[in-house]
């Protein structure tokens, strides 16, 4: 393409992919302000990954939200969730697995991989994140993951990954005590590895990439390799169990009732059944 000028390659209404030269910008918009992950949603996030794994052309990938809400994390009123109730077990673990999926095929992507968060980045939002190899956090920003509250695993293979981030006592107060976690402490835990200006985090996340862009690109590839060979060798073994932990989760009266009170915006009622 001519003077590197930017392409739309895909347009969903959600998912939106734009190639600049060895740089590719993902844009996660479901126009609602909030961006929840569905299962259609995070089914075409993991196609745009596998796609993207394909172009030997690329350096970097940039993952965005909109300039106010990155995703408040898995769709609690998608309808397929309320259809998995009735189902099997092997639907429901199949299920469980489509953000354990997603996750895997953005952490397997070779380019770097830079995420640009403004606002909220909740649950499913955060794991993401860290499945990707550098976070730009606007200054408004908040991490929080709050699937103990709902009655939930933390799953989606992203225990450990924080934990490689964080440490394991920040990540036992982010996974069960469920705290959140701003910007600038995100930084400071190791979370976050670039601060900006509210509203900036995108431009940021681009000079970035554009640094990134400028390196020779097959050293790029394999330095990240060689990197997440050592960090993440354990990722896996650690969690392999995590999708059927979840799919078990959410079999018990508690999940239910974390759901109904989130839903209801009441305190839940725990019983431990």
């Amino acid at each position: 393409m001519a003077d590197g000028a930017p392409t739309l390659r895909e347009d969903d209404g959600a998912v939106r992919v734009e190639i600049r030269d060895r740089i590719a910008i993902v844009t996660l918009d479901r126009g609602d302000g909030r961006n929840p992950m569905s299962y259609a949603v995070m089914r075409r996030l993991t196609e745009v990954a596998l796609d993207l794994a394909e172009n030997e052309h690329l350096s970097a990938i940039v993952l965005s939200g909109t300039s106010s809400v990155f995703s408040v994390g898995f769709d609690l009123k998608d309808p397929l969730r309320a259809q998995l109730a009735t189902a099997g077990a092997g639907q429901r673990l199949s299920a469980a697995k489509v953000g354990q999926k997603l996750c895997r095929a953005w952490a397997a992507l070779e380019p770097l991989t830079i995420v640009a968060v403004e606002g909220h980045c909740i649950g499913g939002g955060t794991a993401l994140a860290v499945a990707c190899d550098l976070i730009v956090a606007g200054q408004g920003a908040r991490f929080l993951v709050p699937e103990i509250d709902r009655g939930m695993n933390m799953s989606w293979q992203s225990v450990p990954r924080i934990t490689n981030l964080v440490g394991p006592a920040r990540a036992k107060r982010i996974c069960i005590l469920a705290e959140p976690v701003d910007a600038q402490t995100g930084a400071d835990w190791g979370l976050v590895q670039y601060l900006a200006p509210a509203g900036g985090a995108l431009q940021k996340a681009l000079e970035v990439a554009a640094v990134a862009a400028a390196k020779p690109p097959i050293p790029v590839r394999m330095i990240k390799r060689g990197v997440e060979a050592y960090a993440s060798a354990l990722v896996h073994a650690t969690s392999q169990m995590d999708a059927d932990q979840f799919a078990l989760a959410t079999m018990s009266d508690d999940y239910r009732e974390g759901v109904e009170s989130f839903l209801e915006k009441r305190p839940p009622r725990y019983t431990g059944e």
